[in-house]
């Protein structure tokens, strides 16, 4: 029984590196038909070389699927720094896109690491935005879903974008802005399926995701995954990847834990019950 147990689970790893293997080379393709000379043959390195800044520029330049010029970033005390400066140092390159850090009143915003970040907009300066970005916290965002100026403000900008945001938790504020209802969503994975569904929405264990214009990443890091899908969507490939490597965003980590499905059971179910006992004292209030 055991040796047919690790037979089979062989076989099923050798299937999911077969498909990986096939996906790289899907990959690669796609890079080498994307990027040809008029004659339809691939530039050599010498070529490459040789050419200046203009050329090169020429070769990689994608005509743009959308324009998006103005990108708003809601910022509130507590927010996680990495849900709202991961997605921005990605979309900080599309130019030329403005782009706005919004308080809920213009002046010092203190992330949940105690960073400081001074804002020149509140939510009554901004009447229009192509994206707006909603990143996520834990105790703050919660308090945020109550808040109902704030969620009358992110319908009324909804009106008009071309893309809605969120990161991490930072789905919970759309849920409750009612902007999820009957969407598919994710989020971050604490209690996830749970939390999506009160919102009306269907929850996709996925690292991002989007239902037409909504786009909503898991936990944290997920963030920059998901803003360079949207810069491969709007500026084309070229241009994300163009960015991932400005980034050097080359995800190694040294161990695997970053989900619950990786994590040891110890750790994730400690986790969530720290979570649990968080916002107890606040669902205890309604």
């Amino acid at each position: 029984m055991v040796t047919l147990f690790l037979l089979v689970a062989c076989k099923h790893e050798g299937a999911e590196k077969d498909v990986e293997g096939q996906a790289q080379e899907t990959e690669q393709e796609a890079k080498v038909e994307r990027n040809l000379k008029p004659d339809g043959t691939p530039y050599s390195d010498q070529e490459l070389d040789a050419m200046s800044h203009d050329e090169s520029m020429m070769v990689l330049y994608e005509v743009p699927r959308d324009t998006v010029r103005t990108i708003g970033v809601l910022l509130y005390d507590g927010f996680f720094t990495m849900d709202a400066m991961g997605p921005l140092s990605v979309l900080n390159s599309m130019y030329p896109t403005e782009k706005k850090l919004i308080g809920r009143h213009k002046g010092t915003i203190t992330s949940s690491d105690k960073v400081k970040i001074e804002v020149d907009f509140g939510i009554n300066d901004i009447e229009q935005l192509d994206m707006l970005v909603i990143p996520g916290g834990f105790i703050e965002t919660y308090q945020a879903t109550k808040d109902e100026e704030l969620l009358a403000w992110i319908r009324k900008m909804d009106k008009n974008t071309k893309y809605t945001v969120s990161v991490c938790t930072g789905a919970w504020i759309l849920g409750a802005a009612g902007l999820l209802e009957g969407k598919k969503a994710t989020t971050h994975w604490y209690r996830a399926e749970e939390n999506m569904a009160q919102y009306g929405a269907t929850f996709v264990k996925e690292r991002y995701t989007n239902d037409g214009k909504y786009w909503t990443s898991a936990g944290v890091s997920a963030g920059i995954d998901m803003s360079l899908a949207l810069v491969d969507q709007i500026l084309g490939r070229n241009y994300a990847e163009f960015i991932a490597l400005n980034l050097e965003y080359d995800p190694q980590p040294p161990f695997e834990s970053g989900h619950p499905d990786k994590a040891d059971r110890v750790v994730s179910v400690m986790m969530e019950k720290m979570f649990d006992e968080g916002l107890k004292p606040f669902k205890d209030e309604e």
